[in-house]
């Protein structure tokens, strides 16, 4: 059984490896994994995956949401499967071959994420994105498609909000990874932000996620050691 602080991936969302080196000090070994996002990847490339390493042994998540044509989908999982890094994302987007390419290409190394639907996006924008009106009507449909194709691909799971976690664990298994951005803890006050589908950490892992996706509760606190530590306790109680 995973402890409380295991399930907490950490997004490392700064600008440079400056910014960065002072969060993977301090809190390596208090959170389970580090998630390595577009900009900060874009700025510092393999280094940064070099730094945490070097750190501890602290876990990565490199989310890079690939999406591209299968062939350059796979040489570029190729060259991320030997980073050393835990997961890696794909948009599962249109073509299922772009996913088993993803699996192939990371030779059993790295597991692949399924990314099925943003956390920021919510009905009103699947409508206008030109998708069938039962998808718009009710996002975990289009979520529960997507995630199936994935694990048909042979991704090691998805990433999906809270609130459709306890469906994907129910159509697709326990061996199916659920990593749930959009976590708030019960003692933040609400406020609005880029995400729209929110959930506390009791209540995603009592839905079935694996690994909770947790940023702004402890990046912006005073102490983010402390924070961490309040989350993981918030976690072990739901535990």
């Amino acid at each position: 059984m995973k402890q409380a602080k295991e399930y907490i991936v950490f997004p490392l969302d700064v600008p440079s490896m400056e910014a960065a080196k002072p969060f993977i000090e301090i809190l390596s070994g208090h959170v389970g994994m580090f998630k390595v996002g577009l900009e900060l990847f874009i700025h510092a490339g393999p280094r940064i995956i070099e730094m945490i390493h070097e750190k501890g042994n602290t876990k990565i998540f490199l989310d890079l949401k690939l999406h591209d044509i299968p062939t350059t989908v796979q040489r570029a999982m190729r060259v991320i499967s030997e980073l050393g890094v835990c997961f890696t994302t794909v948009h599962c987007g249109e073509s299922k071959k772009m996913l088993e390419a993803a699996v192939q290409g990371s030779q059993g190394k790295t597991g692949v994420l399924g990314v099925t639907v943003l956390t920021s996006v919510n009905s009103e924008d699947i409508r206008m994105a030109g998708f069938q009106k039962q998808y718009a009507e009710d996002i975990q449909k289009l979520v529960i498609q997507r995630a199936t194709m994935a694990k048909e691909a042979g991704c090691a799971g998805i990433v999906c909000s809270g609130h459709e976690a306890m469906q994907v664990k129910k159509t697709l298994g326990d061996g199916f990874f659920a990593i749930t951005p959009g976590i708030r803890p019960s003692w933040e006050a609400s406020g609005k932000d880029d995400q729209e589908r929110v959930m506390t950490p009791a209540r995603a892992i009592q839905n079935g996620s694996d690994y909770l996706v947790i940023g702004r509760p402890i990046r912006d606190a005073v102490n983010p050691v402390e924070a961490a530590r309040k989350i993981a306790m918030e976690i072990e109680k739901s535990l």
